[in-house]
């Protein structure tokens, strides 16, 4: 029977900046309520967080549930720690996750796999919105990738440029003519340019902070931020604007 790991990474910042993942809110780190998604998921069979081997490794394991292991890669970009974690644990595949992804869906993540089950074949499956773009590039903040260990193991001999480098799966799905890829449609209610649940700046922690306050712990998914958000159009288009600026998507 295939294993499956997902691999969170925490985006590498300068030094002596604060990172959005090590903010709290409700006593728990980011970093650690993304984690606690993603162990909440029936399809996987383990989560590690990968982080590169510099000054702030102890302080971001020092984020990560006890339960979890850490990975201190030295390689120098994020598709090489990626492909490090793969030689180290040895899964079939593993679902990407990059750390801002806050409010990762665990049916979603599941789907993936049981997907992947069911098309054995493939190389990478994903979700992509209805224009055909994989989702994987929008700042909702929800979705993940699936890749085969072989495919990652592939695309880190292949990739040279510092985008894809530091986007670890951005050529293999680039790449239609070198993996067999799947995109499965992103749910509908998902789909729309005016909803931004990513945490890359000040502005999105002020919306992730609101919404924390008014649903609390218990209602703090993104069904339920897309419900909230209906009551109030400027929020929503405040989102659409910093969806459209490419700076911050």
């Amino acid at each position: 029977m295939s294993r499956t790991m997902a691999v969170v990474q925490p985006k590498e910042v300068a030094p002596g900046t604060k990172t959005s993942y090590a903010r709290r809110l409700g006593g728990q780190s980011l970093l650690e309520r993304l984690v606690r998604r993603l162990t909440d998921c029936e399809r996987l069979d383990g989560v590690v967080v990968v982080i590169p081997n510099d000054a702030q490794a102890e302080s971001i394991a020092d984020l990560v549930p006890r339960d979890v292991p850490v990975y201190v890669s030295k390689r120098p970009d994020s598709l090489g720690r990626l492909c490090d974690v793969v030689d180290c644990y040895r899964p079939d595949a593993v679902v990407q996750v990059p750390a801002c992804r806050l409010f990762v869906d665990p049916n979603l993540v599941d789907r993936l796999v049981i997907t992947a089950a069911d098309h054995p074949t493939f190389d990478y499956i994903g979700y992509c919105s209805r224009d055909g773009r994989p989702s994987i590039l929008s700042p909702l903040g929800v979705f993940t990738e699936w890749c085969a260990s072989d495919a990652i193991r592939r695309t880190e001999s292949l990739a040279v440029t510092r985008k894809d480098r530091d986007q670890p799966t951005r050529f293999l799905y680039s790449h239609p003519e070198l993996f067999r890829l799947r995109l499965l449609p992103a749910p509908a209610e998902l789909d729309r340019d005016d909803l931004r649940l990513t945490v890359d700046h000040e502005e999105d922690w002020h919306h992730l902070h609101t919404f924390f306050d008014v649903l609390g712990a218990e209602g703090f998914d993104w069904r339920r931020i897309a419900e909230l958000l209906d009551q109030h159009p400027a929020v929503r288009q405040r989102m659409a604007t910093l969806n459209r600026t490419p700076a911050a998507a």
